[in-house]
């Protein structure tokens, strides 16, 4: 009696595994139709862009909110009197105020300062030019084309050779470039 209640078990099995499976699945009798797709292509559907406009002519950009000085355009200074520039090169970074121009840069043959090659130089307003160590920091620079520029009482005037920094009240001032250094 075991062998057939295991038997009749095992049918019982068989035959609701048999219905799940019936229930479980659907056909839908017919075939897909999609005009222009070929067999067995997928159906295209439009894609909506939004127009896009071309402007005919670029606005002129907004003129200078200070007028420049004869020399060139004008660097303002920041709160503390400051001006930062940089060379277009990237190879000297420079502040300046009334009364000085530092700048930093891996000079070549430039003068020993406590034991290390300058990696600065400064110049007052009389011409005065003194070599230090020091190192400028973050500082929020302008990058100087090769033209002339004015702050805070100073003409610069870069080009690829250097940059020449003069005060415009005494005349004096300095020229950098990475090569070497000369006061006037």
């Amino acid at each position: 009696m075991a062998s057939k209640l295991a038997l009749t078990g095992t049918a019982l099995v068989a035959a609701l595994s048999a219905a799940a499976l019936v229930s479980c699945s659907s056909s839908t009798d017919g075939r897909p139709v999609c005009p222009g797709c070929g067999t067995n292509a997928e159906p295209t559907m439009p894609t909506v862009r939004p127009p896009v406009d071309t402007p005919t002519a670029l606005p002129s950009p907004p003129g200078p909110s200070t007028p420049s000085a004869p020399g060139g355009e004008t660097l303002p200074t920041d709160a503390q009197g400051y001006v930062f520039v940089e060379t277009k090169s990237g190879k000297t970074r420079c502040q300046l105020n009334t009364e000085s121009v530092g700048c930093e840069s891996e000079f070549e043959n430039s003068p020993e300062v406590d034991g290390a090659p300058a990696n600065g130089v400064r110049v007052n307003s009389s011409g005065d030019l003194q070599w230090i160590l020091g190192n400028l920091g973050d500082i929020p620079t302008v990058t100087l084309d090769y033209r002339t520029y004015n702050a805070a009482g100073w003409t610069i005037a870069a080009d690829p050779s250097g940059t020449r920094f003069t005060n415009e009240a005494t005349g004096h001032g300095m020229f950098v470039a990475v090569e070497g250094v000369r006061a006037f």
